[in-house]
Order: structure tokens, then C-alpha cells, then sequence
């Protein structure tokens, strides 16, 4: 069964402390490492987690606010200075084209990188054989946008059904996957009876963003939500003045949404002494919610 490996680089908000560096989420599965987000500092958290950035094949941006984006002409530095040798594709919100293709005109880089920018909407924007990724856009006073990364469903032969069969290993085996019948020594053995279904998995991704029904969308039955959030129930008023979540409100996301565990991040500079608030805010209206820490991993 396939899994995705989920790695938090960076938890913090605008303003980085001694636990928690500006965000960035890794997720990698199969031949795909995708990077969501590049705050500050990014790549040596690459280092301190004994990970290699050299198999990053795609980096989604959700705005570009500071906190997000500001360790992207450093790895690109890295990554050309150790020969990367993929095409980096890097999808941005709408009208920012120009930002990314600013960072490559600006910084003097030492060495050459590929790289595709595909600026993005609501919708689809990856669609491969195995995974598609799908996006849509948030409310946060800037073009921003959030991400579902989908592992697609997949039909697998059941072993033990095909062995009362005693079927070699032919393209028969092909056909059945593909869901269709086929006769073997006389007999017809039908697809139905010896596939089944591996059920995908869904990471969804909510950066800085006002509470929206889009993110409740684009989050529905998700395995994982992760979303920011800045402020606790007592700060309502700022987290609308800046267009941030509260900890109740991402809550509440998770729950319209089906999803079935809630990852709190960006976490605020406020709550460096006692995280024990916006995690316990939000546990009462979503049991299954836990608080992202700087270098966390885990699969699904």
C-alpha cells in the first residue's frame, strides 16, 4: 500500500522562534517529493532532518507573505550548486508569475536550474497516472491558495482468489486488473470476482486564510488536514482583521469537512510558552487534533 511521508521543516508564523522555524511541509510518495511552502531557513532544515533536497521534483507556493517564501532563493542556490538535474516545477497563486520569475532575475546563481512555473486557480493542476493534486483559492488579502495531494484509488488482484485458479503469470493478469473478464482453459473468470479496490489517501493543506467554505471543500474526507492557525478564540477580532484562523475555526473545518485527523501549525510566537490553548480550543470541537512540531514525521 502506497504511503505518504509527511515531514513538518517549519511550524512557525511571521516571526520564527527557538522551536519553531517558518513553514514548510514536505510530503513524499513514490517517485514524488513535493514541497509546500519554503519559509526562511528551509533548507538547513533539510540538513537537521537528514533529508536530501536534491529529490524535490515540485514546490507549491500558497502566497507570498514572507514567513512562506523567503528560503526559496537559498535552496534554489543549493540545489544548483549540487547539479540538480530534474525540472523543478513550481505552482503559484494567480498574478504571481512575476514574483517567482523576479527571484531567478534578482539573486546571481552559481550554476543552472530547470524550472517550469505554472501559475494556478481552482481545480485540478496535477492530474498523473497514480496521484492528482487540486487547489483552490483561500481569503487572506493576497492571492493564496491551498492543496490536496490525492493517491488515486487502485484496483489490485486479489492473490489468494487467483490462486484457485492456478493462472500463470500472463497478460490475462493485465486484463483482470483492468477490470475486464477473460477465459481461461474454457472457463470465463470474471474481473469482479478477483480484484478489489486499495482506497486512496488525501493530504489537504490550509495556509494563512480567513475561515472559507472553499477550504471546507477542498478538505472534505481528507485523512489529514493541516491547517494554519494563528490565533486563539479570544483573538477572533484580529484573526478576521488580518484574515487568519483561530483554533475553533480550523476545528470546525475538519469537521464540516469529514476529515478524519487535524494537524494544527504556523503556530504563533503567543503561544511559544503554552501551545495547551489553541490545541486544547480546538480538541473541543475536533477530537482527533494534534499540534505540528518543528522536524515532525509521520505516514499515512
Amino acid at each position: 500500500m502506497e504511503t505518504i511521508n509527511l515531514t513538518f521543516l517549519g511550524t512557525g508564523d511571521a516571526v520564527p522562534t527557538k522551536r519553531r522555524s517558518h513553514t514548510a511541509i514536505l510530503a513524499s510518495f513514490a517517485n514524488e517529493t513535493m514541497l509546500i511552502d519554503c519559509g526562511e531557513g528551509t533548507q538547513r532544515q533539510f540538513r537537521i532532518a537528514d533529508l536530501n533536497p536534491m529529490k524535490i521534483t515540485r514546490m507549491f507556493i500558497t502566497h507570498w507573505h514572507g514567513d512562506h517564501i523567503l528560503g526559496i532563493p537559498g535552496l534554489l542556490q543549493t540545489l544548483a550548486l549540487n547539479n540538480y538535474n530534474k525540472t523543478m516545477h513550481i505552482y503559484v497563486p494567480r498574478g504571481t508569475r512575476g514574483f517567482i520569475e523576479a527571484i531567478f532575475k534578482l539573486f546571481i546563481f552559481v550554476g543552472k536550474i530547470k524550472y517550469e512555473i505554472h501559475e494556478i486557480t481552482n481545480g485540478t493542476i496535477v492530474n498523473e497516472r497514480d496521484f492528482r493534486v487540486e487547489t483552490a483559492e483561500m481569503h487572506h488579502g493576497t492571492p493564496s491558495n491551498a492543496y490536496s495531494i490525492i493517491l488515486k484509488d487502485k484496483i489490485k488482484l486479489d492473490k489468494k482468489k487467483l490462486k484457485k485458479f492456478k493462472l500463470p503469470n500472463t497478460p490475462l493478469l493485465k486484463q483482470l486488473a483492468q477490470g475486464k473478464n477473460i477465459k481461461f482453459k474454457g472457463k470465463t473468470i470474471k474481473a469482479k470476482d478477483v480484484i478489489y479496490k486499495e482506497k486512496g489517501k488525501k493530504v489537504t493543506i490550509v495556509m494563512d486564510t480567513s475561515y472559507n467554505k472553499n477550504a471546507i471543500e477542498l478538505a472534505k474526507n481528507s485523512d489529514i488536514l493541516i491547517t494554519e492557525s494563528s490565533f486563539a478564540a479570544e483573538e477572533l477580532a484580529r484573526a478576521e482583521e488580518f484574515r487568519h484562523l483561530t483554533a475553533p475555526q480550523a476545528a470546525e473545518i475538519a469537521k464540516k469537512s469529514k476529515s478524519k485527523q487535524l494537524i494544527l501549525t504556523h503556530i504563533s510566537q503567543r503561544y511559544e510558552k503554552h501551545p495547551e490553548q489553541i490545541l486544547g480550543e480546538a480538541k473541543k470541537i475536533f477530537k482527533n487534533t494534534k499540534l505540528a512540531k518543528d522536524l515532525e514525521s509521520l505516514k499515512i
